[in-house]
């Protein structure tokens, strides 16, 4: 295990002035590290290279004292994956103390880890709890064994229970993750999942149609004809139940694919959707920071030689024009589909009036009755949020 990198002692870092479109109040951690690489995922992770955890734990740390000239005051830390709690306990302690020295967490802020049901035990919540971790997201997906084998999970449904009884008097906000569209999946199966997610009490799920992305196992057997989607009219049904049952419950749609309680929403993501900056490192992690978006290596060998050869993680990047940026935060802010866009925000944070950059497509898609625009806000309408790829895309 390599020495700890120390921030200077100087303490907090001056950081640009600026709005948080500027200048990161966020912070994204990636831990590629997987038991089985799942048939649908599309992440930067990988399955066998448990041996090289310590090793990717000294580069993270090089990586972010390279960034950073010292500790940075942010108002949300999210550790994704990846399984980060595929880690051991003690490279988990090494982990939060590495970030506890290199972020300064704001009071009330938001520190969340993912966790895998079948990789987080009472040793490692408890190492995340002293820390100040205070949301776990859990990867359930599904609680029908069937769907678990399609999708290459290697957990079962009752694994979600005991992982929820370690989580639930440790941490005071959880979150489930659901997938809808399963090859082979029925009506009836959905609904299940949402009965099975719901009776746990949870004040967020993340509900997400599943989507064939290009190189996965789950899409090489899609295109060689051993899977079949679900039918287009089947998986908006199941869009729809879950919307509806999941408001019935009392967990309102905020997002396209997300559903909370009041004030339970994920903060850290709300930064995503509000096209604010944020940090990312390691393996194929993604920052926008100072108007600029870049992405790491998502090879591991590539990523550890360049780390240790004190150079950058390599990977593209971009930085809009203004009229760009205001297009991207166009689409993004749509995704939120209670907030959706309010155009003097808009205005405030682009210097573009809405209607400059997208007027004409307002219009026409509140003709056609998936956009509502009440003159102040512009949003989806219930049948928007069915098409919503057709609008979001309209405004880049």
């Amino acid at each position: 295990m390599g020495t700890a990198l120390r921030p200077p002692s100087s303490a907090i870092a001056t950081a640009p002035s600026g709005p948080p479109w500027i200048w990161p109040r966020a912070a994204y951690i990636h831990i590629p590290f997987c038991a089985h690489k799942c048939g649908y995922c599309d992440f930067a992770s990988l399955a066998g290279a448990d041996d090289q955890a310590d090793r990717y734990l000294d580069a993270l740390e090089a990586e972010i004292a390279m960034s950073l000239d010292g500790p940075q005051p942010v108002d949300t830390i999210f550790v994704g994956g990846g399984t980060p709690t595929r880690l051991e306990a003690r490279q988990l302690e090494r982990l939060v103390a590495i970030l506890g020295r290199w972020f300064l967490l704001t009071p009330g802020g938001e520190w969340t880890f993912e966790a895998n049901p079948g990789t987080l035990d009472e040793e490692k919540a408890d190492v995340l709890a002293r820390a100040g971790v205070n949301r776990i997201s859990l990867g359930a997906q599904s609680f029908q064994p069937d769907l678990l084998r399609v999708l290459e999970r290697n957990h079962g449904p009752d694994e979600v229970a005991r992982a929820l009884a370690l989580v639930k008097p440790r941490f005071p906000r959880w979150s489930l993750d659901l997938i809808f569209g399963v090859p082979g999946s029925t009506l009836e199966q959905c609904e299940r999942d949402i009965a099975g997610a719901l009776e746990f009490g949870p004040s967020h799920l993340s509900c997400y149609g599943l989507v064939y992305e290009k190189g996965t196992s789950l899409w090489k057997q899609w295109q060689a004809g051993q899977v079949v989607a679900v039918e287009e009219d089947v998986e908006r049904a199941m869009y729809e139940l879950v919307i509806d049952r999941l408001a019935a419950a009392g967990l309102g749609m905020y997002e396209i694919s997300n559903y909370a309680r009041p004030g339970d929403e994920s903060r850290h993501n709300l930064v995503y959707w509000a096209n604010d900056a944020y940090f990312g490192f390691g393996l194929g992690a993604a920052r926008y920071v100072e108007g600029t978006r870049s992405v790491n290596t998502r090879d591991l060998p590539a990523y550890l030689r360049r780390i240790e050869a004190g150079q950058p993680p390599g990977g593209p990047s971009e930085t809009l024009d203004a009229p760009g940026r205001a297009r991207e935060t166009a689409m993004l802010m749509l995704r939120r589909t209670i907030l959706g866009i309010d155009r003097a925000d808009y205005l405030s944070r682009t210097g573009y009036s809405l209607d400059e950059i997208g007027g004409e497509a307002v219009t026409r898609f509140a003709r056609e009755g998936l956009l509502e625009d009440d003159g102040r806000r512009v949003r989806l309408t219930r049948e928007g949020r069915f098409l919503a790829d057709r609008v979001l895309c309209e405004f880049v």
